[in-house]
């Protein structure tokens, strides 16, 4: 990724590689002199699986990628790629389906409704439009199967899909990882 203000949307199931992709977008990038990196991670650890996968992935992370910085935001993601962005820095977020998750489903407090979260997605996309810097957004593509069982389960299905029509409208590239290859769906290859 050489522009200095573009958007990539990554998307891919479980175990695609999405993530080893954009890692590989940042490495690319922290090549180049005076450039900076920051992954804007949106997982939160509130089981025992859960903090052993993102310690994985923090390890994975240093491994692929050294001087990918880190930085936890569960929620407030529009504010901080805003604040992060710049022509000089690369900004990964991983994931928008954990953000959404956060969101939606969160596991202590109340989820957002129709009209709050209508309103967080298309503060992102303003954040996405406004941002100073190179962007690179990873998250899974869930639509592909049977539709859910329950109603909040669909919502999130059918949220996730607009989030990524959203995303991808104001993306200048778009990935599909399957099987850890990618697959050129926007922009250039």
């Amino acid at each position: 990724m050489t522009v200095a203000h573009s958007v990539e949307l990554i998307l891919g199931g479980q175990r695609s590689g999405k993530s080893r992709c954009a890692e590989e977008r940042a490495r690319a990038w922290l090549q180049q002199p005076g450039h900076e990196a920051v992954l804007v991670a949106t997982a939160q650890a509130h089981d025992a699986e859960m903090r052993e996968r993102i310690a994985r992935h923090r390890a994975d992370r240093a491994a692929r990628a050294p001087g990918l910085s880190t930085e936890e935001v569960p929620d407030e993601l529009p504010a901080s790629l805003r604040r992060l962005g710049a022509p000089h820095r690369l900004v990964v977020v991983d994931c928008l389906t954990l953000w959404l998750t956060n969101l939606l489903m969160p596991m202590h407090g109340s989820a957002l409704d129709e009209r709050a979260w209508d309103a967080q997605r298309q503060s992102l996309c303003e954040a996405l439009d406004a941002s100073q810097g190179p962007v690179v957004l990873v998250s899974n593509e869930i639509g592909l199967g049977l539709s859910p069982m329950s109603p909040e389960a669909r919502r999130f299905v059918d949220a996730l899909g607009h989030l990524h029509q959203a995303v991808a409208r104001c993306a200048s590239r778009v990935t599909l990882m399957v099987a850890g290859l990618e697959v050129n769906v926007k922009g250039p290859a």
